[in-house]
């Protein structure tokens, strides 16, 4: 997609559910063995019951949504905030909602709010992202 498809306002959603193979295969790529994410027993005893998906497991798949589907293929992430708000569990389905907030077209360059909402219609991650796109 060309800066000039897009729209200030303009929205995009896709969603994707969270599975153990999914975090299991974040840990190994990352490193990240962190075992709130893989080990039930010791996730029991904290504060959130059960196993949590990493919460940058869906930073990272926002990061494929905005680099092959919206904008689209060729996008390069420029930069990026967080924020946390709830935890993933396994099995949650995330729905990632991107707006485009500003365009600055003489750079090929899109500001985009970024929201992850579970199936529940929680929002678990917000933020902003600063996009390049393909001529």
């Amino acid at each position: 997609m060309t800066i000039d498809k897009l729209k200030v306002g303009q929205l995009y959603k896709s969603s994707a559910t969270i599975s153990e193979e999914v975090i299991e295969h974040f840990a190994q790529a990352t490193g990240d063995h962190n075992p709130i994410h893989l080990n039930e027993d010791y996730a029991k005893g904290t504060i959130f019951k059960k196993r949590v998906a990493h919460g940058m497991l869906q930073a990272g798949i926002l990061s494929g949504v905005l680099g092959t589907r919206f904008p689209g293929l060729g996008t390069i992430y420029l930069s990026q905030t967080l924020k946390f708000l709830k935890p993933v569990f396994i099995g949650d389905e995330i729905t990632f909602r991107l707006r485009v907030l500003e365009l600055f077209k003489e750079k090929s360059r899109v500001r985009l709010e970024t929201v992850c909402i579970n199936q529940r219609g929680e929002i678990v991650l917000t933020g902003e992202a600063l996009v390049m796109i393909p001529a």
